[in-house]
């Protein structure tokens, strides 16, 4: 059984696979990590933790797996982040997340300006985007974000570091030995030249533009190159034969596109993960900055892929269960028969199995509640961080059965309101999406999903590891054992979803609401959050 090793190192841990070459899973583990989230725009995790949760992660998968019969290792995960590397190769200090908004004063210094619009000045952000097609967060939330606050107020840290890498770069590193990078991977700094069939290469002008230090930028590389061998030391402790080719790494995004089988132009997927997004290639290179839509470098050098993103999607039924449901402060909930007895036990949380068969008992539109599923801010349809969630039209007749499909639906709302700019960035009406992530496991959620884009809605077959055999896949493209249009063969569809009549007149009145919202409570957010 030849097999790939495919690593996904998300936000809350490294999940690992053993695929087939057919793309069939055989085994999945998944560790979790810590996230330190402060006041102060603090979002950090531990470069250490995320090594030992991977040895663990991996010995659990291969038991029982043909160890010789591995042929390559396949890595995505997070991107916009920063782990600082010090001259011993071990990190210097906490990982930088994408969501850190600590060096939001430093980016301003660089994009901002007296006349801005969403914090650039039209005159300092233009170039940057007529090469990228992007530019830098304003929030200071991504890797120039990053390198600004090491040095400036982490500069203790900063000027120990040899190298920035971003999170795949990083675990490609502790596998090979090889501090690289590639035009993909490096998307979210802004750097490279972003036309179709450019070089991989930095722009000079750019990296002086945002203040970076350049040596302590990675080697840039081809994408879809091999990094190099697995080493023996970290093939020691991960329990792998040596010398296997190390894939270059890819971020999430990029793995999607593969994994969801959507791999021709315009061809388009969602993915309703911890955040979600709309993304398919594109044979352009475009930007709408006011929306938070650009085209980032593609997995092909004659296509561009589609990036923007909601920051939060599957992420708000986490929420709701973990913080509202079944919350493990010692009281108990009970009165919707989540749980044997009625109540949910402070040491378990039911299952989402659970909530969207209980969501499924509420009724369509849950009589007018809708929920803004803002709980970590917004970046696409709109930047504004300073965005917060809410449940609107309660009333005394709303149960957690609504409550629960509310959250359901606000997420399918929000991803409608990016659809409408996301079908005028492409230019074509979409008529199907493919859908992955942990929420597309819930045939209610596509449901509710189809019925609110008003489009079909194509469930692939093991959703919430869909990334995972699409960078698999990946792998065996990188090393030339197949074409990217027979990886997307690979991908099987399990179930579609068409809107249902009644639903759609429901969620497009919805919807003519739900629009209006953004400019009714953004003043109340910046005078709270702000």
């Amino acid at each position: 059984m030849r097999w790939v090793l495919a690593i996904d190192l998300g936000n809350g841990g490294p999940k690992v696979a053993a695929v087939e070459e057919s793309g069939t899973i055989v085994a999945t583990a998944f560790k979790p990590v810590s996230v330190y989230v402060g006041l102060d725009g603090t979002a950090t995790q531990d470069a250490i933790e995320w090594e030992v949760a991977l040895r663990a992660a991996v010995a659990e998968v291969i038991e029982g797996v043909p160890k010789d019969d591995l042929v390559a290792i396949g890595i995505t995960g997070q991107w916009g982040s920063t782990v600082p590397v010090g001259p011993d190769d071990d990190p210097a200090g906490p990982v930088i997340l994408w969501s850190d908004t600590r060096s939001r004063h430093n980016v301003a210094r660089i994009l901002g300006g007296p006349i801005s619009f969403g914090g650039y000045a039209p005159h300092k952000v233009l170039p940057w985007v007529r090469i990228t097609g992007g530019a830098p967060n304003p929030a200071g939330a991504d890797p120039t974000g990053h390198a600004l606050l090491l040095q400036n107020e982490l500069s203790d840290i900063g000027d120990r570091c040899r190298v920035l890498l971003e999170p795949v770069d990083y675990l490609a590193f502790l596998l090979t030995g090889r501090a690289a990078a590639t035009p993909v991977s490096m998307t979210a700094s802004w750097l490279t030249d972003n036309h179709i069939g450019s070089k991989p290469e930095y722009v000079e002008d750019l990296v002086r533009r945002s203040g970076r230090k350049p040596e302590l930028l990675p080697e840039l590389i081809p994408t879809g190159s091999i990094q190099g061998p697995l080493l023996a030391d970290p093939a020691e402790r991960l329990g792998l034969k040596p010398g296997v080719p190390v894939a270059c790494g890819i971020p999430d995004i990029h793995a999607a596109i593969v994994g969801s089988g959507a791999v021709k132009a315009y061809d388009t997927h969602m993915a309703v993960s911890t955040t979600a997004w709309l993304s398919g290639p594109v044979p352009f290179k475009r930007t709408d900055i006011l929306h938070g839509m650009a085209t980032l470098p593609g997995l092909t050098p004659d296509m561009n892929i589609v990036g923007n993103n909601i920051e939060t999607g599957g992420a708000a039924l986490s929420w709701l269960r973990e913080q509202i449901i079944a919350p493990s402060d010692g009281l108990l909930g009970g009165g919707s028969g989540i749980g044997a007895d009625g109540a949910a036990p402070v040491t378990e949380q039911p299952t989402y199995a659970a909530l969207t068969e209980l969501a499924a008992t509420a009724p369509a539109g849950s009589e007018g509640l809708i929920f803004t599923p803002w709980l970590a801010g917004e970046r696409s349809p709109v930047e504004d961080k300073n965005l917060r969630a809410a449940f609107l039209n309660l009333s005394l007749r709303t149960d957690r059965a609504m409550l629960v499909r509310a959250v359901m639906e606000g997420v399918a709302l929000n991803i409608n309101w990016l659809f409408g700019y996301y079908e005028k960035f492409v230019k074509r009406t979409v008529p199907s999406i493919r859908i992955m992530g942990g929420g597309a496991q819930s045939d209610l959620w596509c449901s509710i999903i189809a019925s609110t884009l008003d489009r079909r809605i194509e469930q692939v077959a093991d959703p919430l590891n869909a990334q995972l055999r699409g960078v698999a896949l990946w792998a065996l493209v990188c090393m030339g054992e197949i074409t990217l249009d027979e990886a997307a063969a690979r991908v099987p569809v399990a179930r579609t979803f068409d809107p249902v009549p009644a639903d759609r007149e429901v969620y497009a009145h919805h919807m003519r609401e739900y629009k209006k919202l953004y400019g009714t409570v953004k003043g109340f957010y910046k005078r709270m959050n702000g």
